[in-house]
């Protein structure tokens, strides 16, 4: 049975649909790109354009769009997200309750109520109790911190 290309078009509109209900549901910016592939090819099947040129422009286009508007739609979607969990420790201030020391593996902050296992920034930088730090960055459950400089 040969495909008729307005079958082809049904098809590409199809696909086109599935990924948008799929991107709809998951709202994680992951099929939107390939729905606009699927529509260029869609509207280049009509005319009976070969499949395999229909195919590489749905790669194409989808590659194009991914690589492109990305960038700019993480950024405008994400930008009201609320961090949460480890995520919203980076910037806070914390307090040293144990000497961080790289060298020896040791080192506890506290804050927000809670206690942390902390690593300096700077490998051989000892930070000692009662020192404020920020909090740069989570490398697996340890914070990382830098002492915060007055003035």
């Amino acid at each position: 049975m040969a495909i008729t290309d307005m079958n082809m078009t049904v098809l590409w509109l199809v696909i086109l649909v599935i990924l948008v209900v799929i991107e709809l549901v998951t709202m994680g910016l992951t099929t939107i790109w390939f729905a606009g592939g699927a529509l260029v090819a869609a509207c280049i099947s009509i005319p009976g354009t070969p499949l395999a040129l229909q195919i590489l422009v749905f790669l194409a286009v989808s590659a194009l769009l991914l690589f492109f508007t990305r960038p700019v739609a993480v950024k405008y979607f994400n930008r009201d997200r609320i961090r949460t969990n480890v995520e919203s420790m980076v910037g806070r201030q914390a307090i040293v309750i144990s000497e961080i020391n790289n060298i020896e593996g040791i080192g506890q902050v506290n804050t927000g109520g809670m206690e942390w296992s902390a690593r300096s920034s700077y490998h051989s930088i000892v930070i000692p109790v009662g020192a404020v730090v920020t909090v740069l960055g989570v490398d697996g459950v340890k914070l990382i911190v830098e002492e915060r400089k007055e003035g």
